[in-house]
This record gives C-alpha cells, structure tokens and sequence, in this order.
C-alpha cells in the first residue's frame, strides 16, 4: 500500500479516484498532479513504482495546500473569524450553521441531538 503525505492511497483503485483520500485532494487536483508526473490516470494504484509515488508526493507538497497545511490554514481562519467576533465568527462559536442555513427544524448535524426540557410536565400527568 502506498504512503502519500501519510495518507495511505486505498488499493486496487484507479489513481484519479485513489488520490482523493488525500485531505484537499478532489478529482480536478488529482488529474491535474497525475498529468504533471506524466502518469495515466487510468493506472491502478497497485501498479505504482516507487518513483512515481515520489513523483507525485512532490508535486502535491510543491504546487498544492494539501493535508496537515490545509487543516491548519482552514483552522486558523475559523479561528480569525472567532476573535473577530463577525457574524460567521459568532455561529462557528456557538455551532450553528455558518452559511445562512435554516435553524428552526433541521440543522440537527450541527446542533446535535435534541434535547427535552427537563422542567416540563408531560402530558399524561395532566390527564
């Protein structure tokens, strides 16, 4: 199995699709890296040399921001938006949806599960 930015790429896949297990790696940056190395897209990931994982490991550190730079870079801006105390700052604080979302129903994802009020009587006690 191969190592790419200490990602292990998934066996037995083609290497266009094996490439996106990399954090920040889609399909335009995977053909696009894959044509810089001079490697066919269509190659399976079990027929890589070791040159050509080299290959390709440079080209992703050198032209790309991908994994551990990304995470830290889309980290730092939340973190920016925080202290900044702006709108989206405010709804990453409180984990609600950033981006204009309904909040009334749905938004159970970012919410979390619902929780009852634990002060409320129910209903067959009123009967």
């Amino acid at each position: 199995m191969a190592r790419i930015l200490g990602v292990d790429i998934p066996r037995n896949k083609v290497m266009r699709v094996a490439l996106t297990s990399i954090y920040g790696v889609g399909p335009t940056v995977a053909l696009t890296a894959l044509s810089k190395a001079n490697i066919d897209s269509n190659k399976s990931s079990n027929d890589l040399t070791e040159e050509e994982i080299q290959t390709i490991r440079k080209i992703l550190e050198e032209d790309f921001n991908v994994e551990g730079d990304l995470r830290r870079e889309v980290g730092l801006n939340i973190k920016r938006l925080k202290d900044m105390g702006c709108y989206r700052g405010v709804r990453h604080r409180r984990s609600l949806p950033v981006r204009g979302q309904r909040t009334h129903t749905n938004a159970r994802t970012r919410k979390g599960p619902s929780v009852s009020i634990a002060g409320k009587k129910s209903i067959k006690s009123l009967k």
